[in-house]
């Protein structure tokens, strides 16, 4: 745990009692606050009590004299669309709001850090797509290489639950920009835009908004080094801000996109190789063509942002490559689950808005391909684009008719995840890919995108007769 630092004494308001909040609450005790503590739903607050937390009604008009901060969980609006009215009391009554990533960065280093020999790092990964394989191929290649690593933040453990950091030490944090935009404190030694597509638009009022929420990360943390992803024109406005010219090496820049030339420090992949330059030179080179756990364009470019932040951190290139070798990949992101009678089936459930699905469709071929849900703002336009690979599509959820309609593909309405994978898997022939990409969200039909996930998996198996671990 990271005890909270600069709150001894003070009473501090905690809202949202899932992973986060609760950390939160544990964390700020620890570190001599007095948590209070509140949830709308009985069962969260139920579960806080047990622990021994004061819980405490936060809508009372009096909950927050004495109050010296508010803590958000990330799921629970604080501008837009509308202000949670419990965030918007504090707001009036003067209250800082703030979230577990802020109270992280305020307390993580300590007096102990004057005996190490290194001071522990963070590296935090942000952006719309590929942050939770980039921050877990990070923490994958430090271990590999023998460096002390923790994940945390949306993926592994919750920020405040990791332990204190070990001499050189190195904590990867994913962030989303619920996180990177109510963060009072951010200050990451290296930091990580992999790209930006719409997303929680909602939430942040459009894309400026979402924007402003991950560029955060960067004009207001301050980082040593910043690798910036260059496909797309915020993230060469972000890289062009933080630069002082050319060829400040502090700015990596990454792409799949094009070749980057220039004096500067640029890692970039094409054609399946990845490549390194620095002042115009070919430093190194990589063939990711065989790394079976980062198939497509899309993994690719996760690829060099994770090169890029390990280089940062003084890894050489060769022990890099080793470990992309020996990395199998996340669950829900292109997971190869099961490859049967010439047949492979793959698992990216996370591909829940129309970007992260054209990734996917654009690296496999002969795709069968199970989408649908509940979709988001935009439409289906860029995956009719890339669905020259697709042999047909077999479409789920409650809306499916309505979804299968804006398909260029032929389509088939099946509804329900049994139905396709089933119809899939009757349709399927040697070298066909089963790719479950749905580019929507997951809740007409589960709780989650992982929910989702597990049950193509399951089907999967099931129909082929594998147990829930094997493959064939």
């Amino acid at each position: 745990m990271i005890p909270v630092q600069g709150l001894q004494g003070a009473r501090v308001a905690v809202l949202g009692l899932g992973r986060s909040g609760l950390s939160a609450a544990r964390a700020l005790a620890a570190g001599g606050a007095v948590p209070l503590c509140w949830d709308d739903n009985p069962a969260a607050r139920s579960k806080a009590e047990a622990e021994g937390l004061c819980v405490q009604d936060l809508h009372h008009p009096s909950a927050f004299e004495d109050i010296a901060r508010l803590i958000v969980s990330p799921g629970i609006p604080h501008l837009y669309p509308t202000p949670n009215a419990i965030i918007a009391t504090a707001q009036m009554a003067g209250v800082p709001v703030d979230n577990d990533i802020g109270l992280f960065f305020q307390s993580f280093a300590t007096g102990a850090w004057a005996s190490f020999d290194t001071a522990p790092r963070v590296v935090a990964i942000t952006g719309s797509n590929g942050k939770s394989t980039t921050s877990a191929l990070i923490h994958h290649i430090l271990t590999e290489a023998g460096r002390d690593s923790q994940l945390a933040g949306n993926i592994g453990r919750g920020v405040l639950d990791i332990d204190p950091p070990e001499d050189g030490g190195v904590v990867v944090l994913e962030l989303s920009s619920y996180q990177t935009d109510l963060a009072r404190s951010l200050t990451p030694d290296v930091a990580v835009f992999t790209n930006l597509s719409p997303d929680h638009l909602d939430r942040h009022a459009g894309m400026g908004g979402y924007f402003a929420a991950k560029r955060r990360l960067f004009a207001e943390g301050g980082p040593d080094r910043a690798v910036i992803g260059v496909d797309e024109p915020e993230g060469r406005f972000l890289a062009g801000q933080l630069a002082e010219g050319p060829t400040d090496d502090r700015v990596i820049r990454i792409s799949v996109a094009a070749k980057l030339a220039g004096p500067g420090w640029n890692i970039f992949a094409r054609k399946g190789f990845l490549s390194e330059y620095r002042k115009g030179k070919q430093v190194a080179s990589i063939d990711l063509r065989s790394v079976k756990g980062l198939p497509g364009a899309h993994n690719h470019q996760n690829a060099c942002a994770a090169f890029a932040a390990c280089r940062s951190l003084g890894l050489a290139p060769r022990v890099i490559e080793a470990a992309f070798h020996s990395f199998g990949g996340l669950p829900h992101r292109s997971q190869l689950i099961a490859e049967a009678g010439g047949v492979a089936y793959v698992n990216d459930s996370k591909a829940t808005n129309v970007d992260s699905a054209v990734k996917a469709l654009e690296a496999f071929q002969n795709i069968r391909w199970i989408c649908g849900g509940l979709q988001k703002e935009g439409g289906l336009g860029p995956l009719n684009a890339v669905s020259g690979a697709v042999r047909k599509a077999y479409v789920i959820g409650r809306e499916a008719a309505a979804f299968a309609v804006q398909l260029d593909a032929e389509a088939q309405v099946c509804g329900t995840m049994a139905q396709a994978v089933e119809a899939a898997i009757v349709d399927a022939e040697q070298g066909d890919t089963v790719l479950l990409a749905p580019a929507a969200a997951s809740f007409d039909q589960y709780d989650s995108f992982e929910k989702r996930g597990d049950d193509f998996v399951a089907e999967v198996r099931a129909r082929l007769g594998l147990d829930p671990v094997e493959t064939v």
